[in-house]
């Protein structure tokens, strides 16, 4: 039975919107559309032409009924021909022979040389009331149907291809953005890291680093080991990033920060009624983190009762949900960190054994600042300039407080030097920090009521003096070097040296290494 002509737009229509399913791949889904009214029509030489915002010009997106060559030749100014007028006036156009329209360049070089009797119609593709792009065809219905039917009709056909474009640009700019942000997170964490080791130049850091090297590309659990603030959580994302699993989650949970009711419906989920307040299913931590990693912080503080599930899900990757009772199997690395002694715990019997061999296949201890001074200098020199930066003001330390920070033993590490140093930046006035900005105990020889003319001022004298020769032996007696780590200039370390009378200490000993290194 033959269909009626509003039938059969009908038909097509539908089958047009049924497609929106590929707007994603753009140039498939405007592919599709010219194939369906080429079926259902009969259509000859349709295309839809797009601007392309880098050049400025009209390109054929799509076509049919033309081949590879002639697409390619489809290339217009947006005030050139037909095609042009339409993107410019944002109004279809119908020519009813194109041998007579001037307007008419055939480009693509498509048709027949003797183009008489051809008729054409373009309407324009909207987005958001904007010309992005024209449809064009030969006619598509005989003389039994007016022009103004094939204006009408490609009209919308136009509109829900402008429909697939907008779709198709809104989930680019939405990849752009979610790129973008990965990029800058990954640029973050590039110099985070870079930091990290720049910073510490010690030999304690340097093998660190190649602790970490050897086991990122691996598969193999890792136990970081270390006081509060010596950036175990940043080593365990170094160690995710560094691995084939750079791409994937990265998901961290404090064993700590939760009891024990919730912290197993954290870990594991749970589902829909499984206790009272869960009235909806909620997927856990290791399985947000499949294909990635889980880092469990401070996984010395959980309870033996989750002690064993978490064994059975270290040997099996297997886990049912609190309340549930499907077996659910994920891939994940685990990396755990503690600042507890495991071992002591396993000896007490609050950490199971098995559970501990299981998380130590690769410790990594992390060393505590007191035990790479050597880098304490150049973590300083780091965070006084970073917050220079943030807080756009220079602020500088004075000799006298370096020297009392590079002496202090810093319990807590890499995290309380940089909340301190960001604290003085703030309070300091006149961007110097000095003796009398440190606090209690950092500068243990304030606070105790002493005048600075006082026996505390003859204290901190020797604690410079102390710090001078360290400096300078950890240097082997080489100034130049002795002053870099101080964070000082060769004048200033040489006008120190004749202050506190150890100008001869060093020429003597510069001269005992030069004699070794003849012999």
């Amino acid at each position: 039975m033959q269909l009626s002509l509003a039938q059969l737009e009908l038909k097509v229509l539908f089958e047009i919107s049924r497609i929106i399913g590929q707007a994603l791949d753009l140039d498939r889904a405007l592919e599709a559309v010219l194939a369906i009214l080429n079926e259902s029509m009969a259509m000859q030489r349709a295309t839809v032409t797009l601007l392309d915002e880098e050049t400025g010009v009209l390109n054929i997106r799509a076509s049919h009924g033309l081949s590879e060559t002639e697409r390619r030749r489809g290339i217009y100014r947006t005030d050139e021909g037909v095609t042009g007028r339409i993107f410019q006036t944002a109004e279809p156009f119908y020519v009813p022979d194109i041998s007579k329209e001037p307007l008419f360049l055939n480009k693509t070089l498509s048709r027949p040389r003797d183009r008489s009797g051809i008729a054409f119609v373009g309407v324009p593709i909207l987005v958001q009331g904007q010309p992005v792009g024209v449809l064009t065809v030969d006619r598509l219905f005989g003389d039994e149907v007016g022009p103004d039917e094939d204006v009408r009709f490609l009209t919308i056909v136009a509109q829900l291809i402008g429909q697939f474009i907008s779709l198709n640009r809104q989930v680019q700019a939405r990849e752009d953005a979610l790129r973008r942000r990965a990029r800058l997170l990954e640029l973050e964490m590039k110099e985070r890291y870079n930091n990290f080791f720049i910073v510490g130049q010690s030999e304690a850091m340097h093998e660190l680093q190649k602790l970490i090297s050897r086991v990122a590309p691996s598969k193999a659990s890792v136990l970081l080991l270390g006081e509060s603030g010596t950036g175990k959580t940043l080593v365990a994302r170094v160690i995710h990033n560094l691995s084939e699993r750079a791409n994937t989650p990265f998901v961290k949970i404090n064993c700590a920060a939760l009891p024990e009711n919730l912290l197993e419906s954290e870990l594991f989920g749970h589902e829909k009624g499984a206790f009272t307040g869960a009235g909806t299913l909620k997927r856990g931590r290791v399985e947000e983190a499949h294909g990635g990693t889980i880092f469990l912080d401070e996984v010395g503080e959980l309870p033996l009762t989750l002690q064993a599930k978490l064994l059975r899900f270290l040997q099996d990757k297997e886990f049912e949900r609190l309340g549930g009772t499907v077996t659910r199997q994920v891939d994940v690395r685990i990396i755990a960190a503690t600042n507890a002694d495991l071992a002591g715990l396993v000896e007490r019997g609050r950490f199971r054994e098995d559970l501990y061999y299981r998380l130590n296949v690769f410790p990594i201890k992390i060393p505590p600042l007191r035990e790479r001074r050597q880098d304490i200098p150049l973590l300083l020199e780091h965070f006084v300039d970073k917050f220079s930066r943030e807080y756009a003001r220079r602020v500088a330390l004075e000799a006298e407080a370096q020297a009392a920070l590079v002496a202090y033993d810093w319990p807590g590490n890499v995290r309380e030097m940089e909340n301190l140093i960001e604290r003085l930046a703030i309070m300091c006035e006149g961007g110097s920090i000095s003796l009398r900005h440190l606090p209690h105990p950092t500068c243990p020889l304030r606070g105790n009521g002493e005048s600075a003319a006082g026996p505390a001022n003859h204290n901190l004298e020797e604690l410079v003096r102390r710090e001078l020769l360290a400096a300078l032996e950890r240097s082997h007696w080489v100034q130049s070097r002795a002053a870099r780590e101080l964070g000082i200039t060769l004048r200033q370390l040489n006008y120190r040296l004749d202050k506190f009378g150890l100008a001869e200490m060093v020429r003597t000993n510069r001269q005992k290494i030069s004699a070794l290194g003849r012999t």
